[in-house]
């Protein structure tokens, strides 16, 4: 998805939820790595991946392997209004906390998916989107910039092998195209 339709998601939602949605988007995170990170992870230009949600529960990543990824600017600025807006919390604390300030559970973040991220997506117009597609935008808005696989790779947690299969033919359609800054 292209920043214009993230942005034009985004309008139709909460802060909350319009900053989750900038966290999936412009920084390529899972969305139980998104749930996951708290107030301490936000840095002045990366987040630390550490952790993740899974059913409800802290849990390690996906790949059990923790990494930083870069944090753009225009996430920063969404990052530090969401804390201000949230009260300013610990760094202990949750980022996205569940209503209950605990983790969020499976049934809310499908709630969510079927709510908040489905009326995001028609204020679009977009007639089908996924979460985890935002993670793939974020991937492509590094490539455009002219970052090698193996560095989009590691801001991914893949392996560069499985970064270039699955985004081989945007690599293939860039070939001597102008390089545009995330």
């Amino acid at each position: 998805l292209s920043p214009a339709t993230v942005e034009a998601m985004r309008t139709s939602l909460n802060a909350r939820d319009a900053t989750l949605l900038s966290v999936l988007a412009y920084a390529g995170l899972r969305p139980g790595e998104a749930l996951g990170l708290r107030w301490g992870d936000v840095r002045e230009r990366t987040l630390l991946i550490q952790r993740s949600i899974s059913l409800g529960e802290e849990a390690d990543t996906k790949t059990r392997q923790h990494r930083t990824v870069r944090l753009l600017a225009p996430l920063g600025s969404d990052l530090r209004a969401w804390r201000m807006a949230a009260g300013h919390p610990d760094d202990d604390q949750l980022v996205f906390p569940g209503r209950d300030g605990q983790p969020w559970t499976q049934a809310a973040y499908q709630s969510w998916r079927r709510r908040a991220f489905r009326r995001a997506t028609h204020a679009a117009g977009l007639a089908h989107a996924r979460p985890y597609d935002l993670r793939h935008s974020f991937a492509s808005l590094l490539l455009h910039e002219g970052r090698s696989v193996i560095y989009v790779a590691h801001q991914l947690g893949h392996d560069a092998r499985l970064t270039l299969t699955r985004y081989g033919h945007v690599v293939d359609e860039l070939e001597d195209t102008p390089r545009i800054q995330a």
